[in-house]
């Protein structure tokens, strides 16, 4: 069936009259899809320099217009004065306070195209610097505060394959036609790609012309750092002759801003990336791995002299994956942000190694389902502000100092608090695979009795290298709002737990998290008020393919939901849209050169054993799982006279709830399919 999103609001009532069956409780403290539209979040938190104001991206949703949007607030660092600085029907982001912190750099396209803005924080004076084609992203102030580097693609016209001969005036002839030679041609969530590069530019804070400082063909990438005295850009590029078929690989670059001269400071097989200058400017710090061409490899802080001399890696001994490094202002310590056993949580490092925890919770910037997620910054008195979030609420501003942290803001309580959520409860289990401990969670529908039985649905994460978490999560809340039991879990695969257990699917995936996951299940059916007649299955993406292994494998469940799957890892390699990367790292061969190492992997290898209904969903624009994966598994069960459907979300790419109308089709949707097929 073709799926249409504007009417699956009409759902929502299909929705409500079997969430109201579930128990006695008012349906006004229920979590209903519509809520989604009530929702909001903080992002993008930036702290000033001296630590007293965080900006930071407080994102709603317009009901009328089905889209986020995303204005600027300030808060004091003690939680007074929350206030809008642009709050409009109108999107403002990526604010970045310059040195002094008299000013703030956002970017907009409230003019029109996205432009660099500058607002003075004491007048609230704003001056447009640019007049940009295309939006500029890594917006990095220098450190004298007079001028600001950014990226931007730069578009160029191929010439064409053939001339088409002129044609008669007023004539209408056909569209042209699309030449494609490069290796990436689309991208999910960005469809089809301009001919282009980005590149550095740097302008003046007080507006003109860009200039730009980086050429040829390749991608330059942020985040950008520049020297104390101003004169060079740090950043990462893979200039390589044949970067398009090595995707991960970049090195760490700097150009003097005079002369344009390129100096490259790292060299290895492996990316180098996130390079961040030291106060002092005698060093700089970035993130990367060698590469062993494994599916999942742990990101590593390194530390090199300002020239890319005497590099060393700072956290060797430590088993998890760094992110978004930041210089303390002693020029002797590393913030960074790392997830600990589905937890985000904030590090500091000293030179020697040395890592402890200041801070944990950090999340609740996807709203969807409860991955790891959040961003935090640092003032030069080291306090850090950051996105602090809980199972029962998406992100708020929080701050963190000398080991005690505080939460600024409450932007969800006029909606959650005159709601009740399901309580989420941490469990653990032994798979019967190795008797390795997976970690999960539960979630309890909101009027849980111990005593009474209920549904199961086995939520399963996409990645498969990533991690859920004790995170708020809509999706999972709504499921069991409806009145069902929710597990979510970790099985290997998961990040979080250290290099060994996230490639222990190393050319091996779907592996053995099919007994992971079914051990989960088993563990819960051992509480009593898991109703074993009524369990369900559904994941997304590494989710998906789980999903329809799963119920190639046993028909243990009454109904199933594969959400934007890979079926066929041959047919998937060759459309997905970072191609030059599956096959080198999750198979180590070309599909022609290995056959049945594709195949015997693919879940269409056991459509022939699958007895439960099972329906696909997917969105008509995802490019990373594109739908002909969905389309093949659908026909497949058709011939089989296997029970299906197949919910296409048009427009929506693979991240496919970034619309709140497409996320309400798609908890709706599944919900609508269990129930079909419960056992009453």
């Amino acid at each position: 069936m073709k799926f249409i999103v504007p009417a699956a609001l009409g759902a929502v009532a299909v929705f409500l009259s079997f969430a109201a069956g579930a128990a006695d409780m008012p349906e006004s403290r229920r979590l209903h899809s519509i809520d989604v539209f009530q929702l909001e979040y903080a992002d993008d938190v930036q702290i000033s320099p001296d630590g007293n104001r965080i900006v930071y991206v407080r994102t709603s949703y317009d009901i009328m217009s089905d889209r986020a949007r995303r204005n600027l607030w300030v808060v004091n660092a003690d939680g007074s004065n929350n206030r809008p600085l642009r709050s409009e029907a109108k999107n403002f982001m990526s604010p970045r306070w310059s040195p002094d912190g008299a000013r703030l750099a956002y970017v907009s396209a409230a003019d029109g195209s996205p432009q660099l803005y500058v607002r003075w924080m004491d007048s609230g004076q704003t001056a447009l610097l640019t007049n940009l084609v295309k939006a500029p992203g890594a917006i990095a102030w220098s450190p004298d505060g007079k001028s600001i580097a950014f990226t931007q693609l730069v578009p160029y016209d191929k010439a064409p394959l053939a001339k088409a001969p002129p044609k008669p005036e007023g004539a209408q002839w056909a569209p042209p036609v699309k030449v494609v030679d490069s290796m990436v041609y689309r991208a999910d969530g960005e469809g089809y790609l301009e001919n282009g590069y980005s590149h550095v530019f740097v302008v003046s804070a007080e507006g003109g012309t860009p200039r730009q400082v980086t050429d040829g063909n390749f991608h330059h990438n942020g985040p950008l750092s520049f020297s104390p005295d101003g004169k060079r850009v740090v950043f990462s590029a893979n200039r390589a002759d044949d970067w398009e078929l090595d995707p991960i690989e970049s090195e760490v670059y700097s150009v003097d801003l005079q002369t344009l001269k390129l100096q490259q400071l790292t060299s290895r097989d492996g990316p180098d990336n996130s390079p961040v200058v030291s106060p002092d400017g005698k060093r700089i710090a970035y993130l990367g791995f060698d590469d062993k061409l494994q599916g999942y490899q742990v990101t590593h802080l390194y530390v090199a002299d300002i020239d890319g001399q005497n590099s060393r890696v700072v956290t060797a001994s430590f088993d998890r994956d760094i992110e978004n490094p930041k210089w303390g202002a002693d020029n002797r310590s590393l913030y960074f942000a790392f997830d600990e056993r589905g937890v985000k949580k904030l590090g500091v490092a000293t030179l020697d190694g040395k890592v402890s925890t200041l801070a944990e919770g950090l999340g609740g910037t996807d709203l969807g389902r409860p991955y790891t997620s959040g961003m935090y910054s640092v003032a030069r008195n080291g306090r850090v502000a950051f996105t602090v979030n809980s199972p029962s609420r998406p992100a708020d501003v929080a701050v963190a100092m000398n080991g005690a942290t505080r939460t600024l803001t409450a932007l969800n309580d006029d909606l959650f608090g005159n709601k009740t959520l399901g309580a989420v409860q941490e469990i653990s289990w032994k798979s019967s695979a190795d008797q390795r401990e997976i970690q999960g969670w539960v979630i309890t529908p909101p009027d849980f009795d111990a005593s009474k039985k209920y549904p199961l649905i086995l939520e399963i994460h996409g990645g498969p290298f990533t991690a859920y978490g004790p995170n708020y999560s809509t999706e999972l809340q709504l499921m069991a709002a409806a009145g069902y039991v929710v597990l979510y879990t970790n099985p290997r695969g998961s990040t979080s737990y250290g290099e060994e257990f996230g490639n222990l699917i190393h050319h091996a995936y779907p592996g053995n998290d099919y007994d992971d996951l079914m051990s989960g299940v088993d563990e819960l059916l051992k509480t009593g008020y898991v109703d074993e007649q009524n369990l369900f299955v559904t994941g997304g993406s590494g989710g998906g393919v789980l999903t329809a292994w799963i119920v190639g494998k046993t028909d243990r469940f009454r109904g199933a939901v594969v959400a934007k799957p890979v079926i066929n890892w041959s047919s998937f390699v060759l459309t997905s849209d970072v191609t030059p990367f599956f096959y080198k790292y999750w198979f180590g061969a070309q599909p022609w050169e290995q056959p049945e190492a594709y195949w015997k992997r693919s879940p269409l290898s056991l459509v022939g054993n699958v007895k439960t209904p099972t329906m696909l969903l997917t969105g008509e624009a995802d490019y990373r799982t594109p739908i002909g994966e969905s389309e093949q598994y659908y026909q497949a069960l058709k011939l089989r006279k296997v029970d299906t459907m197949m919910v296409r979300i048009p427009e929506a790419s693979h991240g496919m709830v970034s619309r709140p109308s497409n996320l309400i089709a798609k908890v709706d949707n599944i919900l609508a399919w269990f129930e079909r097929y419960r056992k009453k």
